[in-house]
């Protein structure tokens, strides 16, 4: 593990509040997955979400009103040695567990379908206090929903017991793809 001298969400996303909540995380994903393209390593991109066109400006130059078509399903997807992968990147400020309730039942659905049809469907995961990230595979976080029903929380201790821990570089990077290698190699 790498000791930064600095505190990462101090310096590099330093305005954290409900409006751009996740997007150190995306930033970094994002980041990432330039990095696998430019190196012909993966094809990966962020999916946009579908949203309607209700009303343009006058000059047609930018978006007044729009709302969202549908749900989207998860937020990447792409192809990694001739294997389909999706995933969702989720952040938390919580030091002890992740709550369930931030993953939504129809992210967890499409996963599963992924996970169904041979892809690789999992989740990163990044606790924003403890400065952690971690990836969990679909398999993996139904396992525990179905053998934890009572709980609303996915605590700290599975994701270490777990051991998919990714760590972040100095140009904030994560290679969430040596995970992956574990399990297609």
């Amino acid at each position: 593990m790498i000791n930064y001298p600095f505190s990462l969400k101090d310096n590099v996303n330093k305005n954290i509040n409900n409006k751009n909540k996740g997007m150190f995380l995306e930033d970094v994903i994002n980041n990432t997955n330039e990095y696998y393209r430019l190196n012909n390593i993966a094809l990966i991109y962020k999916k946009p979400t579908p949203i309607q066109i209700v009303k343009l400006s006058t000059d047609k130059k930018y978006i007044e009103k729009a709302f969202f078509k549908e749900k989207s399903t998860t937020d990447y997807n792409g192809i990694y040695k001739g294997k389909y992968i999706d995933f969702e990147a989720k952040e938390c400020t919580s030091t002890t567990s992740f709550p369930l309730k931030n993953i939504k039942e129809y992210q967890l659905n499409h996963l599963t379908k992924v996970n169904d049809f041979q892809g690789i469907g999992f989740i990163i995961f990044y606790f924003t206090k403890i400065e952690k990230f971690y990836l969990l595979y679909i398999n993996e976080i139904n396992d525990y929903i179905k053998n934890n029903s009572k709980r609303s929380s996915i605590p700290l201790t599975y994701f270490k017991e777990k051991n998919h821990e990714i760590t972040l570089n100095l140009n904030f990077r994560i290679d969430y793809l040596k995970e992956i290698d574990k399990i297609i190699s």
